[in-house]
């Protein structure tokens, strides 16, 4: 008896002294005007709500990749949220071999809006190993649209999220994995026909993107990726307006994909963590704000 008892003392010790499950948020550089690309301001109020999930412990770093990356040490997974292309923080310096030695281990990974685009030179292949997909110049396409999400799958992300329409920078005709193996869509829609009018470009439109939309195929704008080694990937392309985040299936979804690919087990209702408009407004970079366009 007095062995089963202490048994059951040395379980409740364990498991009360057990690790918090760690994330770690990188915030990007201040870029484009007021309110846009507002990264630090992103990654704050995520941290803001991870931190009323019990047994999450969220690493926020701004301004870039971390000094020291000793942050990383123990972390169940990685997002982040910045610009990419050339300027991608995971692809300057060693950062990139730095996030392949996580994802080696089986650590999650996130990316949201401008960082879902590395360069076809440097870090796609790695982006499709990781995450099952990316932003590719000449393929992919960054229009302003509103789009409604009126089917959801069955997901863990999906929890206690209805569907919603919303305004954003929704890039689409993403380079997926072959077959799109290992990639589930998440948020997908037919793209509105006024984001077929724009010219032909890096970013603005191209031939495969015009046709995918004209043949009405509905467009992936959020996945999730589970690679051969365990390790999960999430990939959201909006995110441009921080206004976005007041929508509350937008953030959930976000947030419980930021728990799932941690492998953190989300709320039978999803996070439900509290934001109010101070909560928006805090942190903001200091950039001026966007000059009122002129009436044509």
């Amino acid at each position: 008896m007095r062995t089963t008892t202490l048994l059951i003392t040395a379980l409740i010790t364990a498991l009360s002294c057990a690790a918090d499950t760690k994330i770690v948020l990188i915030a990007g550089k201040s870029s484009h005007g007021h309110g846009a690309h507002e990264h630090n301001a992103g990654m704050l109020l995520f941290k803001k709500c991870l931190d009323q999930v019990p047994g999450i412990k969220a690493e926020a770093c701004l301004n870039g990749w971390p000094q020291d990356i000793r942050v990383f040490d123990g972390a169940a997974a990685v997002a982040i949220y910045s610009d990419g292309g050339g300027g991608h923080p995971a692809l300057q310096d060693n950062n990139l071999q730095t996030l392949g030695k996580l994802m080696d281990k089986g650590a999650g990974l996130a990316l949201i809006h401008y960082a879902v685009e590395p360069t076809k030179e440097k870090g796609e292949k790695e982006f499709l190993d990781w995450v099952g997909g990316c932003f590719e110049i000449h393929w992919s396409v960054n229009p302003y649209w509103t789009a409604n999400f009126k089917d959801l799958p069955k997901h863990p992300i999906t929890r206690g999220v209805k569907p919603f329409s919303i305004a954003d920078e929704w890039y689409y005709h993403m380079r997926f994995t072959d077959n799109m193996r290992g990639v589930t869509p998440i948020l997908f829609d037919l793209p509105n026909p006024n984001t077929l009018k724009r010219r032909d470009g890096p970013y603005e439109n191209n031939p495969g993107a015009r046709k995918d939309v004209a043949d009405g195929k509905p467009q992936v704008v959020a996945w999730v990726f589970e690679r051969a080694n365990g390790g999960r990937g999430f990939g959201f392309t909006g995110g441009h307006n921080h206004a976005g985040w007041t929508d509350e299936n937008m953030r959930r979804i976000v947030l419980n994909a930021l728990l799932w690919v941690a492998k953190a087990e989300a709320p039978a209702d999803g996070v439900q963590a509290k934001v109010t408009d101070d909560d928006l407004k805090a942190n903001l970079d200091d950039k001026a704000s966007p000059k009122p366009r002129k009436k044509k």
